[in-house]
């Protein structure tokens, strides 16, 4: 075996153990314990953070996480994690430390140069953008490591209520718009719930309540949007340009029912709590929108429109 194959696979054996010695590698690749312990030292200087251990059995540790074996990659793969990897600068926080920017930095420093120019030609004219929005990382670190080690979380959540302390368990984390959101079951509501991450003011893992994987079944995307469960119909009507402005929207866009004429209508089911949300949602669009129900809907317009001209008499 060549030593650059061995070396790779050592990686890996010791990724896979808690704690090892020198003999037990020795042994389980046929090696004099001289070669091996050559072969550690030369991973060490690689930066693979081995230490060993002191003291009766002794033996050898990752001193951090665990270092993973190399992984070939295509150019086209390449390019793609780049730039994937390069979008979440426009998060204004994010629940991996400083984990991705390390490992952009790690991923360009070693690609071949050509591959590296290739990237540099498209740096400012390839984004996926996300409006930025800023939060609280840490709250997003400990709604993550909930998540992995199946843990619940007492968070304060500011509601229209004020602040409230609630214990949740989080089902998962996702990013709309900007914003981080966390489906979780709420033990106060005895529901679940959709927390705004922007929202939380304080987050800590509990040790009172225990998880429960009954509640972990909940269907992510079933789960009443933005903190209501009462729903109601929004009906609009678009003309053609309002319809190519709306079709690409999250909310609005599969439900667009498109005519001949480039027109367009759309229903859909909205949290009755957040009717205003929606209502300032097809205001942007101006003339190229018309909303038909609900009744309130066409109300909050109104009293917006009023506002709007009382601005400019």
């Amino acid at each position: 075996m060549a030593k650059s194959q061995r070396l790779i696979r050592l990686i890996m054996i010791i990724n896979s153990k808690k704690s090892f010695t020198v003999q037990e590698l020795a042994d389980e690749f046929g090696l004099s314990y001289r070669t091996i312990t050559r072969d550690l030292q030369e991973l060490s200087q690689l930066g693979i953070p081995i230490y060993s251990i002191q003291g009766r059995g002794g033996g050898y540790k990752l001193l951090r996480e665990r270092i993973l074996p190399p992984i070939a990659f295509s150019e086209s793969e390449a390019v793609a994690l780049f730039f994937a990897c390069q979008s979440l600068q426009y998060f204004g926080s994010l629940p991996f430390d400083d984990g991705a920017a390390s490992a952009l930095h790690k991923f360009y420093h070693y690609l071949p140069a050509d591959v590296r120019q290739h990237i540099d030609r498209l740096r400012n004219k390839v984004a996926i953008w996300s409006p930025r929005r800023i939060m609280s990382p840490e709250f997003l670190k400990t709604l993550m490591q909930a998540i992995m080690i199946h843990k619940a979380v007492t968070i304060s959540y500011r509601s229209p209520q004020g602040l409230i302390k609630r214990d949740i368990q989080p089902i998962g984390l996702y990013s709309s718009d900007g914003y981080w959101y966390c489906p979780a079951y709420c033990h106060l509501r005895q529901e679940h719930r959709l927390f705004r991450s922007d929202r939380i003011h304080s987050a800590v893992l509990s040790e009172c309540i225990p998880w429960s994987e009954e509640l972990e079944k909940s269907d992510l995307m079933n789960i009443p949007e933005m903190n209501h469960s009462e729903q109601i119909s929004l009906s609009i009507e678009l003309t053609a340009q309002g319809t190519w402005l709306l079709e690409g929207d999250t909310w609005f866009g599969p439900f667009i029912e498109r005519r001949a004429d480039g027109s367009a209508a759309a229903t859909i089911r909205i949290p009755a709590a957040n009717l205003t949300f929606y209502v300032d949602w097809v205001w942007r669009l101006g003339a190229e929108a018309r909303i038909v129900n609900p009744p309130e809907a066409v109300a909050c317009l109104k009293q917006k429109l009023e506002a709007m001209n009382s601005q400019y008499r």
